[in-house]
């Protein structure tokens, strides 16, 4: 198990969604510098995990921290029907994978790509507009949070490449 300092995994990967309750709590995350918000969307764990008969797939690596994310679609009529996704990767990435993976599904590959392009711009202007769809990413992505900026745009460069081949 990993040894945590101020809520981070000293080796930035230890985080599994299946086990974030046992490796640190409510409490600690509270005193800790990560956000209750990443903690919360994290834990959702419904899309964890392989697809089978995947249409789309795609797998990146972080060079700076070594996380990892895979993700698996599934694209019918160039909409997100099905997305899972798996990875040994720090809170963060895991959080907005979560989330990504949420989010996405039903939506049209077009409006997705469009929402990934513009995503970066959350960290720099919290007022940027964006649709309705996409508004709860301005929670994590946000200038609080610029120091991740890497670690939560992974799933979503990720997702991006999965939908380009």
């Amino acid at each position: 198990m990993a040894t945590w300092r101020n809520g981070y995994a000293e080796d930035c990967k230890s985080f599994h969604p299946s086990s974030i309750l046992g490796v640190a709590s409510i409490k600690n995350i509270a005193g800790s510098m990560i956000n209750k918000e990443i903690f919360k969307i994290a834990s959702n764990t419904e899309n964890f995990g392989s697809l089978d008969n995947y249409t789309h797939s795609s797998n990146l690596k972080n060079s700076m921290c070594g996380d990892n994310i895979k993700v698996y679609l599934v694209v019918k009529k160039g909409k997100i029907m099905k997305f899972k996704y798996e990875g040994n990767a720090c809170i963060y990435c895991q959080a907005s994978a979560s989330l990504l993976s949420k989010s996405t599904k039903y939506k049209s590959v077009k409006n997705v790509k469009n929402f990934i392009k513009n995503a970066k711009t959350f960290f720099d202007n919290e007022n940027v507009l964006c649709s309705n769809n996409w508004k709860i990413f301005k929670k994590i992505m946000s200038k609080k949070n610029v120091a991740r900026k890497n670690c939560l745009l992974l799933p979503l460069k990720t997702l991006l490449k999965a939908l380009n081949n």
